[in-house]
Order: C-alpha cells, then sequence, then structure tokens
C-alpha cells in the first residue's frame, strides 16, 4: 500500500492512470460507456483520459468498434518488466554467492538508451560503497559493465550504444574514441572489462556480459570495491568466478518468444 501523501498527488493523472488499470484489467475490449459507468467519471473527461492514453499507444483504440483495449507501449512495458524480473530472479542465486565468495558490491546492469541502468545490486555493508543505486543511469565507456556489454555486441550496434561524445566522470574516463575502440576489443578478446575509477574515483570494477542463449549480450555483472582493497589482487580469481556466474546466468534465461534456440 501506498504511503505517499495526498499533498504530492496530481489527480489528473491518477485519474488517467485508474482509466488504463480498468481498460487493462478487463482482459477485452471495452467502450467508452462502460468506461464512464465503472468509473463514475464525466463521459467527456473519460472520453479525453482514453483518447491522451491511445495517442501515447498505451490503449489502442479501434475507431471504426469505436472500442479501446491494451497498446503496444502498454504491453511493451509489461513485456520489459517480465524480461527484467525473470533476469533478476535468474541472477539472484549467483550475485549472493559472489557477495560471499568477495564481501564486495555485486552489480547486474542492462543497456537502455545509451546507458548502464542498474537492475540490481548486492552491498555488503562494508565501508566504501560506490554511488550506484537501483535504477540509476551511468555511461557505457565510464563503466565495466557497459564495456563488457558493449564489447559483444554486433559490429552495427556499438555506434548506437555509446554517447558519441564520451564525456568524463572522473579525471581517469577514457573519452578518446579511437583509444575506446580499441580498448572495447580488447574486452571482447579476454572477456571480461576493468574500470579503475574511471565512473568515481578511489573504485575499482570487474565487468563481464552475460550472453542469452543466442550470443547476444543481455545484460553484464560485476563487482566492484575500493581500490584500496584487496579485489585488485585477487582480479584472476574474480574474473573466473564472474565469467562462471555470467555463464550459469545466461544458461537459465528463457528465451524471447519466437527465438530460436540452437540444440
Amino acid at each position: 500500500m501506498s504511503h505517499v501523501s495526498d499533498d504530492y498527488i496530481v489527480q489528473p493523472v491518477m485519474k488517467a492512470l485508474n482509466v488504463l488499470d480498468y481498460v487493462i484489467s478487463q482482459g477485452r475490449d471495452v467502450t467508452l460507456t462502460e468506461t464512464v459507468q465503472e468509473l463514475k467519471l464525466p463521459k467527456t473527461t473519460a472520453f479525453r483520459y482514453l483518447q491522451t492514453l491511445s495517442a501515447a499507444a498505451y490503449l489502442d483504440y479501434d475507431a471504426h468498434r469505436d472500442r479501446y483495449s491494451a497498446g503496444p507501449r502498454f504491453r511493451a512495458l509489461a513485456s520489459a518488466d517480465r524480461a527484467f524480473q525473470g533476469l533478476r530472479e535468474t541472477a539472484q542465486p549467483e550475485m549472493h554467492q559472489l557477495l560471499q565468495t568477495f564481501r564486495e558490491t555485486v552489480n547486474l546492469a542492462i543497456l537502455s538508451d545509451g546507458m548502464v541502468v542498474y537492475l540490481d545490486i548486492l552491498d555488503p555493508g562494508r565501508s566504501g560503497r560506490g554511488q550506484a543505486r537501483v535504477g540509476h543511469r551511468h555511461f557505457v565507456h565510464s563503466t565495466s559493465l557497459g564495456k563488457a556489454i558493449v564489447a559483444f555486441l554486433p559490429e552495427g550496434e556499438h555506434g548506437l550504444a555509446v554517447d558519441p561524445n564520451l564525456p568524463a566522470r572522473t579525471i581517469n574516463t577514457l573519452t578518446d574514441a579511437q583509444s575506446f575502440r580499441r580498448q572495447v576489443a580488447d574486452v571482447r578478446t579476454r572477456g571480461y572489462a576493468i574500470e579503475n575509477g574511471e565512473n568515481e574515483d578511489g573504485m575499482m570494477c570487474i565487468g563481464v556480459p552475460i550472453l542469452d542463449r543466442a550470443g547476444y549480450p543481455v545484460a553484464a555483472i560485476s563487482l566492484c570495491a575500493p581500490q584500496t582493497r584487496t579485489l585488485a589482487g585477487r582480479a584472476g580469481e574474480a574474473v573466473t568466478a564472474l565469467k562462471a556466474a555470467a555463464m550459469r546466468i545466461g544458461t537459465g534465461l528463457q528465451p524471447a518468444p519466437g527465438t530460436a534456440v540452437a540444440a
């Protein structure tokens, strides 16, 4: 149950969401009249909400039948949420094992709109934790997670996945495009990426890609620790553990609907 104060609620937005919830929950096409009767809204108000939600593709409007149903944007969000939840659930046991073994922060992230988005973070509760939080968006080129994902993208997708300006996060961030391309090529060869104070001063991270059954990098997993601690001395052990964990996660993921999986 939400504990948000009524003072912060935008009532028209809430009413529009109630309309969306009503249409989706019916599991069938819905008319304006049904929406008005069920939600006790003025007809003009309900019509405006329905049309706005349709214009934003959260609903589909069949003008010939004058009925509303779930739209492509809503279905895409629902599908993405199921996929992300499946990824988190599959990754959780592996992340807990990494946390137990290394006692350092474990991150799970995906690539979205040219940024790394953190889906899950396990924190050992030690001092020196990084600043990233679930939902935060960081640059691809400054994170081991981003480098690990981009390195395994098909060649034609590299440019679309990275901010062409390569902004600096710290004094150590690699901002030269040619040097970054060479680094990405090295990451693909060795199968893991290292970030040394490039995204956050004083932090070191080792990241590896999570490949689905078709070999596509759907996510990445990393271990992060302050540079003053022992992760650098256990880099080989960490890489081996991360690669094994990523392989098990990738194997455990359900293929996307309609995706052919090689035997």
